[in-house]
């Protein structure tokens, strides 16, 4: 064979890129730079004389006589002989001989490196070979860019991430798909022995792990190995509990919103918080010497706040709170504060808690035991007889001594007078009532200043059982009594009273606020669920900043937490404050340093909050579907949605909202009906729960009679009148 030509003409053997893939024809006609070619298959096809690739053949000799046959022997014979040569090609030493001397040549340039008089099979075949080492050449139509080393070297590492991307998708993506099923119910766990090499298992793990943490960033690995897959945010977590990489009932939600379980996410920075516990300078602070009492839950070890309540000859009162001092030397600034606040709060699950604080800390050495010497932040508010502040309340940092820690039973106990002589709170009995007649002043107070108070019964979640063996048990929940809403209203006047001493001080501090605008007539408290709907629709989520606006469900003019401390980052920061201008007259913060503190905090608040609404929900749903589709519930219907052609249905024992359509319903069916319903297609995961069946109460079938004198302990018809409050 001749050598190249640079125009291509009737009998020239060209190649060029057909979708990517190159292919060798004879030009059987040339007109105008338009070329009607035949391949090796005897296809033919046009083409422009400008995609030919540049080492076109002479025409060949005696092509005017060739038929057909002949044709696609030439071709078939010149492609075996440039497949051989380009295979034979040492590219790399080609390269190497070149780079640094020339920034770009021909494949006739590089063929004659090999041979002085090569032909046009060794030319093109050398033209292969170049094309296919894409790390060290760059085909630019007629030449190849020839890349130094330092290119070359970062396009070789990128091509060994590709083969290995490739090689990881080949083995992971067949293995996803039939974890896939299994997950749908569909099949059965494969053997283990069937899996990808451990390598692969171990990058499909971190892979589904990190798009179940993050759902809308989804990587491009991920879209290619679930291509063709549900498009399903959940669709990594239902793979992993299916795998059995995570265990039964998994709470996502920690890793969706980056909040670490457990109690070792402070290990890292054990200095600075060790330093809060072993506080030499706590012994140098003035004693109170009040009797301070706390009162929470049975299973709070977070005690963050005590009370000492007196009443003076004209009836008005006294209040003096200890709050927990985290604060007092609390190392603003620094990497743990960073990792405390981007926890922003402590969270409160059935399957346990996890504190916001290291526990040593929150529940342990800064939490007021009785009998403990803890620092504190004392609180002081004069109140007039009708529950209304009477000047500005006062604060001190001091040391404190609780005299007893009681909880809610025990002095709820002493207050209906069905105590046990040996119960600790008989002996604050006078105090306790006085904290009584407390509370029903100050409710009295807000509600003339538009409080709203909504009587939820959230129900008891007990966790029966491990992994996928537990039971859930719903005990159904009952309005707060007199020793939790006095502790309420306690809590309230404090944060209230903080707020306007912030305000009148001028020193910035972290609001809550709510701008609702709510009719004067939904003030009061409401415990019937009809009633209960139609107010929510008038409230607004609340939210913190740095300006002292209204609290309006609260009824009150400002409202800045301060009572929490252990539990809430925005309580830690405002006591922080508080002690900065007792200490200094100067805040620890101004306004746009709290700005820029909320930023991080809004973010970790709402992640937090995630988990503490979704989670118990979860459990919640579990408990309906364990309970299976065939038994009843008694609900109240609370609204209808003509838009949607919907109710809505409260299971107020379960603190449960649910929708039903029209056409399920009685058509005598109006808000504050009362029903009978079934629960069905329930997925717990998926936060889904559809009502089957609904029928009027009077209707209930006579086989769950049982059922009804059940639920006649729950309290069903008291407290829901339409109306009541």
């Amino acid at each position: 064979m001749s050598s190249c030509v640079q125009y291509p003409t009737v009998g020239c053997i060209v190649e060029f890129f057909d979708a990517s893939a190159m292919q060798i024809a004879i030009v059987l006609e040339e007109v105008s730079g338009k070329l009607r070619l035949m391949l090796p298959s005897r296809r033919e096809t046009k083409l422009s004389a400008n995609r030919v690739l540049p080492w076109t053949s002479a025409p060949l000799a005696g092509f005017s006589s060739m038929n057909r046959d002949d044709m696609v022997k030439v071709l078939e014979k010149a492609k075996q002989a440039r497949d051989r040569i380009s295979a034979e090609t040492d590219v790399i030493a080609l390269w190497e001989l070149v780079q640094g001397e020339v920034d770009k040549a021909t494949a006739v340039f590089f063929a004659e490196l090999v041979n002085s008089d090569p032909d046009v099979d060794t030319i093109a075949a050398t033209g292969h070979a170049l094309l296919a080492c894409r790390t060290h050449f760059r085909f630019v139509p007629p030449s190849f860019e020839i890349y130094d080393a330092q290119t070359v070297a970062r396009r070789e590492e990128e091509k060994k991430k590709q083969e290995e991307r490739e090689a990881f998708i080949a083995q992971a993506s067949p293995f996803l798909r039939q974890l896939v099923q299994v997950a749908a119910g569909k099949a059965s766990l494969p053997a283990e022995e069937t899996w990808p090499e451990q390598a692969v298992q171990d990058r499909l793990e971190e892979l589904l792990r990190q798009q179940m943490a993050e759902p809308e960033t989804a990587s491009t690995l991920w879209q290619a190995l679930a291509k063709g897959l549900t498009d399903d945010a959940l669709l990594p977590v239902r793979v992993l509990l299916a795998w059995g990489k995570l265990p039964a009932h998994y709470n996502f939600w920690f890793d969706r919103v980056g909040y670490a379980k457990g109690d070792a996410w402070w290990r890292k920075q054990e200095e600075a918080a060790r330093a809060l516990a072993d506080n030499p300078a706590v012994a140098a602070l003035p004693a109170c010497d009040l009797p301070f009492v706390s009162i929470d839950g049975d299973a709070t070890q977070d005690i963050d706040d005590a009370f000492h309540l007196v009443q003076h000859e004209d009836g008005s009162m006294t209040l003096s709170l200890a709050l927990a001092c985290p604060a007092f030397t609390w190392p603003f600034g620094s990497r743990f504060d960073l990792m405390v606040r981007q926890r922003g709060t402590s969270v409160y699950l059935p399957e346990g808690d996890c504190h916001m604080l290291p526990e040593f800390l929150g529940i342990g050495a800064l939490s007021l035991f009785a009998g403990e010497e803890r620092p504190a932040l004392i609180f002081h508010q004069h109140l007039g007889p009708d529950g209304a502040p009477l000047a500005l309340c006062t604060f001190e940092l001091a040391r404190v001594r609780l005299a007893v820690n009681l909880r809610y039973k025990q002095c709820q106990d002493v207050l209906d007078d069905a105590a046990a002589a040996d119960n600790p709170a008989l002996v604050w009995k006078d105090m306790l009532q006085l904290a009584a007649l407390f509370c029903e002043r100050r409710t009295a107070w807000r509600i003339a200043r538009g409080a709203v108070m909504l009587g939820r019964r959230e129900p008891d979640i007990i966790l029966c059982g491990e992994g996928s063996n537990t039971r859930v048990e719903l005990v159904p929940g009952h309005a707060q009594n007199m020793a939790q809403n006095m502790v309420a209203e306690m809590m309230i006047l404090a944060s209230a009273s903080a707020a306007d001493w912030a305000v009148n001080k001028r020193v910035p501090v972290i609001y809550r606020t709510q701008s609702a605008e709510l009719p004067p007539e939904c003030a009061g408290v409401w415990t019937d669920p009809v009633r209960m709907a139609e107010i929510m629709h008038h409230m607004v989520p609340s939210i913190l900043e740095t300006q002292p606006r209204s609290h309006a469900a609260l009824g009150l003019s400002c409202y800045a937490p301060v009572t929490s401390p252990l539990r809430r980052y925005a309580d830690l920061v405002n006591e922080a404050q508080i002690l900065a201008v007792l200490a200094t007259g100067e805040p620890q913060f101004q306004t746009k340093e709290l700005d820029d503190l909320l930023l991080t905090l809004h973010v970790a608040l709402e992640g937090a909050g995630q988990i503490q609404r979704f989670r118990p929900r979860y459990w919640k749903l579990l408990f309906f579907k364990q309970q299976g589709e065939e038994k009843w519930w008694h609900g109240i219907v609370t609204e209808e949605n003509e838009v949607q052609n919907q109710f809505s249905v409260s299971l107020p024992d379960y603190d449960i909202f649910l929708r039903g359509r029209r056409k399920l319903f009685d058509e005598k069916t109006v808000p504050g009906s009362r029903v009978v319903l079934r629960t069905g297609r329930i997925n717990p995961l998926y936060n889904e729960m559809q009502i089957l069946e609904v029928l009027p109460e009077e209707a209930m079938p006579m086989e769950t009679a049982d059922l009804a004198a059940d639920m006649a302990d729950f309290g069903m018809g008291e407290g829901t009148a339409p109306g009541d409050a």
